[in-house]
């Protein structure tokens, strides 16, 4: 299984350094050169490895870590995302609901990614708090996963336990996904909850 992370931001970084604690290879790329932040990922640690945009978005698991208002650059750079997971870590904050057709933001999104299965994740957390080591006190830091394609839930529920989180199921986009969501000026219920998971 291959692993990019398109954006390289605060979300992007936060991610990656959840890889590079678990010692898992991850592509990381920008519409930038990736020369321009090979010191940044290289500071994260050695599994975090520069990439072009075209060949990361060959990764079979790819998360969409940019702006909300990229996310349709990043879905042209293939014609058919046929086979891959998407994990949406937008939020369409500042983004009138009338723009999205009145649409949840991650539907929205699964359109522009045709083919593809798009599961909303690590999105409700801010970027200081994904950083961090998901073991808190004994427990394990909790990230929601909405979907329409329960296989894809499955399949990122098992990767965030890989990553050291407690991955919670909200059920499909149109409803667990606007728990998660931030569109217009307007924060769904879960957004900045930071929780933690006690087994």
């Amino acid at each position: 299984m291959s692993y990019a992370i398109i954006g390289f931001g605060k979300i992007g970084q936060a991610l990656a350094k959840a890889f590079a604690r678990s010692g898992i290879d991850v592509c990381v790329a920008t519409t930038r050169d990736p020369e321009s932040f090979a010191s940044a990922a290289a500071a994260i640690g050695p599994t975090i490895i520069p990439t072009k945009l075209a060949e990361a978005v060959k990764a079979d698991i790819v998360f969409l870590a940019v702006r909300f208002e990229s996310h349709q650059d990043v879905a042209k750079a293939l014609p058919s995302w046929q086979g891959k997971t998407i994990v949406d870590v937008t939020n369409a904050y500042g983004v009138p609901p009338e723009e999205l057709g009145g649409k949840a933001s991650s539907r929205f999104v699964a359109q522009a990614f045709a083919g593809g299965r798009l599961v909303k994740g690590f999105n409700h957390l801010a970027a200081a708090v994904l950083a961090q080591d998901p073991a808190v006190h004994g427990g394990r830091r909790v990230v929601f996963l909405a979907s329409d394609d329960d296989g894809a839930a499955a399949e990122i529920g098992a990767l965030a336990e890989n990553l050291g989180f407690s991955p919670i199921e909200l059920g499909g986009l149109s409803e667990g996904g606007l728990l998660v969501q931030g569109r217009g000026n307007s924060w769904g219920q879960l957004i900045f909850k930071d929780l933690v998971k006690f087994d």
